[in-house]
């Protein structure tokens, strides 16, 4: 929907108001999806999904304990940790994610969908991947190691999936201990399932970089700009039509890449834009804001 369309009769106080709503309903739907991959794949099975929830899973098969609960509890340190380092926007969604994230738990009920353990680490993974990347998308968290990744990520060019993997795979040793390796194995699969989905939703650790060529130079800087990221501007020459042309270049991230191009578009579309991954960045290079 287009609410440029629609400009005269929303007030701009109203369009303020609807990306926050946007995101929490965002943030609801992800606390739904992480709980149905629990109630509905994993846990029917005692396998884990790792981090704060993997622990209080284990806590939960040995002495019986409501999970959900437990869940909760063990999320209040890491968010008030989390409030100091990373910011208040962030972990003010993080509480809406683990209060309805633990509703939502205590709400549906634990059914095995499956009777393959492997399908249900399989898609268990897959499900509350989706729901901790899609949190992660609008800037906010499922709470537990959640918290500690995106501080990680945030001060260093680690991919969130990666960082997820070894803290869940410390935890999921655990289980190999306590309870059974065969759960343990399940479980670090359902693991590494979760990791590979949630980079492939959150991209904003993956730098590219970005040639744009253009007659258009004070425009275009002046749009780019606005993405606080460094720009680069060459004189440059076509090879056939041996025209003046400027070539941009800025490093940006994938996330923020939808943003570049259509600053591009709107300015020259006559603009020719060559995107290419960056493999490493040295130097200061400006995170986004969320």
């Amino acid at each position: 929907m287009n609410l440029d369309h629609y400009s005269p009769m929303i007030s701009k106080p109203l369009k303020a108001s609807l990306k926050p709503a946007q995101e929490i309903a965002v943030i609801l739907f992800s606390a739904l999806l992480l709980a149905l991959g629990l109630n509905l794949f994993l846990i029917p099975h005692k396998l884990l999904s790792g981090g704060v929830t993997g622990v209080a899973s284990i806590i939960g098969y040995m002495t019986g304990w409501n999970i959900s609960i437990l869940y909760f509890l063990m999320n209040v340190p890491l968010i008030i940790w989390g409030w100091k380092a990373v910011g208040r926007r962030y972990i003010v969604y993080s509480c809406i994610s683990v209060v309805s994230t633990t509703w939502f738990m205590s709400t549906i009920p634990v059914i095995q969908v499956t009777k393959d353990p492997i399908l249900g680490a399989v898609f268990g993974g897959i499900i509350s991947a989706a729901g901790i990347g899609f949190s992660l998308r609008v800037g906010g968290s499922t709470g537990g190691f959640d918290i500690v990744g995106s501080i990680v990520t945030r001060r260093r060019d680690v991919a969130m999936g990666n960082i997820l993997f070894i803290l869940n795979g410390i935890v999921i040793l655990m289980l190999g201990f306590f309870k059974s390796w065969d759960l343990a194995l399940y479980s670090m699969l359902s693991t590494y399932v979760k990791g590979k989905v949630v980079d492939m939703i959150h991209v904003g650790h993956i730098k590219v970089t970005c040639f744009i060529i253009t007659k258009k130079k004070e425009q275009m800087l002046c749009q780019l700009r606005k993405l606080h990221h460094g720009i680069t501007c060459i004189h440059s020459e076509g090879g056939y039509s041996e025209q003046e042309n400027y070539t941009i270049m800025t490093v940006t991230t994938r996330y923020e890449l939808a943003a570049v191009r259509k600053a591009v578009r709107d300015t020259d579309p006559q603009a020719f834009m060559n995107v290419v991954q960056s493999t490493e960045i040295l130097g200061r290079f400006a995170r986004p804001v969320k």
